[in-house]
């Protein structure tokens, strides 16, 4: 199977890097200082989604700005702890392609964003944070801000996600969608294309645009 596309959209936790480990740890330390209950934690949706969507769920409206302030700051201060690494094939695909032809589009803040990827050495040209929204995951809003950075039409682009609420966001915006089976397993995930990572992935630029292939 092979997409053609304008542009590339990627999520960055659990498309690019893997950040469970620092994940589990902050947001158990987070709930545990607001006194949120491992049964509350687990009726909400967490994955995909920003902190301050989260943080309300949880916490009356007026806990929520401080809340959302500490859990990025517990996020942030644990990046240097190892919580962070790179995905199978992320460095191999990236560099595959013009800077001005993808872009990341995450759920988490331009701080943390930036310090996560900065651990592993990836430096986008374009980064769409929660900062720049005002509606998250699953909301198409996110992804057709990437493809106007990009100066791409929603329908030439593709993205690449590991969560239903990012691949949900795609669709919503009228793009093509590769699912990554890095966090769910593969029938836990719809999209377009599910692969088990980017390095069962190959990208080749042309004149066109750039074409994306499953490695034989």
């Amino acid at each position: 199977m092979k997409l053609h596309a304008q542009a590339l959209l990627f999520d960055n936790d659990g498309t690019l890097v893997s950040s469970l480990a620092s994940v589990q740890r902050c947001w158990t330390r987070w709930a545990g200082e607001y006194g949120i209950t491992a049964e509350q934690f687990g009726r909400v949706e967490l994955h995909g989604r920003p902190a301050a969507e989260i943080a309300a769920d949880l916490l009356p409206a007026a806990l929520v700005p401080q809340a959302v302030a500490r859990i990025e700051q517990l996020e942030v201060e644990d990046v240097p702890n190892g919580g962070v690494h790179l995905l199978p094939g992320t460095r191999d695909f990236l560099d595959a392609l013009p800077a001005d032809r993808w872009a990341v589009v995450t759920s988490a803040t331009r701080r943390l964003a930036e310090a996560r990827l900065d651990a592993v050495g990836i430096l986008p040209k374009t980064l769409v944070a929660a900062d720049d929204i005002t509606r998250g995951k699953p909301d198409p809003e996110p992804y057709l801000l990437g493809a106007r950075a990009l100066g791409a039409d929603p329908a030439a682009c593709v993205v690449f996600e590991d969560a239903p609420a990012g691949l949900q966001a795609g669709r919503a915006a009228g793009m093509r969608t590769v699912a990554l089976a890095t966090t769910l397993r593969p029938d836990e995930l719809d999209a377009d294309l599910v692969v088990t990572d980017l390095s069962a992935l190959s990208a080749l630029v042309t004149r066109a645009g750039v074409e994306i292939s499953v490695r034989g």
